[in-house]
C-alpha cells in the first residue's frame, strides 16, 4: 500500500492517477473525500491530525507534500514508522541548494520538514522541483477575463516543469530500488520567460495573449493566490533575481522515468481547457 498526502493537489492527483492505472495500492489522503472525485480504484481516507496513525495501517511506502501534516510533522512521521512504513518520498523544493538564502519563509518550511525526514528513521527520498508550470495557473481570471495578462517581471526565466513529469519521477522512486538517500532536482527541458508563457497559453487556446509588466510594489495577493502573503516580498525578489539569468536545466526526468521532461507549450495544451470560461 502507498499512502499520497495532497492527493488532491496537482502532483498527488496526477501521482494517484499513475499509480491506479499500473495497479498500484493507494491510499489517498485528503480533507474531504466526498470532493476529492479521485479514481475509483484509490482508497480515499480523510486525513485526521488527531489519529495520525490511521492512515498508515498496512502501508510501507509514503508520498509526503511538505504541508501534508501541518504544525504535526513529527507526530504523522513516528506514526508512518511506527504503523510499518519504510520509506517516505518527500516533494521538496529546488529553493534548497548550495548558496540559497536560508532565511527565505520557503526555504526555512521545506529544509525544516527535510531535517524532521531525515531524523524520522525512515529511508527517504527528496525531490526538489524548481518552478511549476502549474504556477501559471494564477493567471486563469484574467486569461478568461481578457486577452491581457499583468504580471511582475516579463522576462524572468524559469524552465517550468509538468506537474505529470514531478509525478512521474515520484512514482518511479516509490515502486524502484536505489532511490533511498537520493536528492533529485527536477526541471523543464527549456528557459523561457514570463512572457513567453502568456505567448504559449495564448498559442494554445487559439487567442492573442498580451503580457503587461507592471511595477512589483504594485503586486497583491490578487496576482499570486499560491504564495503565503508573509512569503509574497520575498516571492517577487525571488523573481527578480531571474531576470538576466540562465536558469538550471537538468535531465533528472528524463534519467529516471526513460521519457523526456514536458515543454512549457506542451503544458499549456494539456490544460488549456482550465483557461477556458
Amino acid at each position: 500500500m502507498i499512502v499520497v498526502t495532497g492527493a488532491t493537489g496537482n502532483v498527488g492527483r496526477a501521482l494517484v492517477d499513475r499509480l491506479v492505472a499500473h495497479g498500484e495500492p493507494v491510499r489517498a489522503l485528503t480533507r474531504d473525500p466526498r470532493r476529492a472525485r479521485l479514481p475509483e480504484r484509490a482508497e480515499v481516507v480523510r486525513l485526521d491530525p488527531g489519529d495520525p496513525a490511521a492512515p498508515f495501517r498496512g502501508a510501507t511506502r509514503l508520498f509526503l507534500y511538505v504541508q501534508g501534516a501541518g504544525d504535526r510533522m513529527g507526530d504523522f512521521l513516528a506514526a508512518a514508522r511506527d504503523a510499518g512504513v519504510r520509506h517516505v518520498v518527500l516533494l521538496s523544493s529546488g529553493i534548497i541548494q548550495e548558496g540559497a538564502d536560508e532565511t527565505h519563509p520557503i526555504h526555512v518550511m521545506h529544509a525544516t520538514v527535510e531535517r524532521q525526514v531525515r531524523d524520522s528513521g525512515l529511508a527517504w527520498t527528496f525531490l526538489r522541483p524548481n518552478a511549476f508550470a502549474t504556477n501559471a495557473l494564477q493567471w486563469r481570471a484574467q486569461i478568461r477575463a481578457g486577452d491581457t495578462v499583468r504580471g511582475v517581471f516579463a522576462n524572468a526565466l524559469t524552465a517550468p516543469i509538468h506537474e505529470d513529469d514531478i509525478a512521474a519521477v515520484a512514482e518511479r522512486a516509490l515502486l524502484d530500488g536505489g532511490h533511498e538517500g537520493a536528492v533529485h532536482r527536477l526541471t523543464g527541458p527549456e528557459a523561457v520567460t514570463t512572457a513567453e508563457q502568456v505567448a504559449a497559453l495564448g498559442r494554445a487556446l487559439v487567442r492573442p495573449l498580451r503580457f503587461a509588466e507592471i511595477p512589483p510594489h504594485e503586486a497583491g495577493p490578487d496576482l499570486f493566490p499560491h504564495v503565503p502573503q508573509d512569503a509574497l516580498e520575498g516571492f517577487l525578489k525571488t523573481i527578480g533575481g531571474l531576470v538576466g539569468t540562465e536558469p538550471e536545466i537538468t535531465g533528472t526526468v528524463e534519467e529516471i522515468t526513460g521519457s523526456p521532461a514536458r515543454t512549457f507549450s506542451r503544458w499549456a495544451e494539456d490544460h488549456a481547457d482550465d483557461f477556458r470560461d
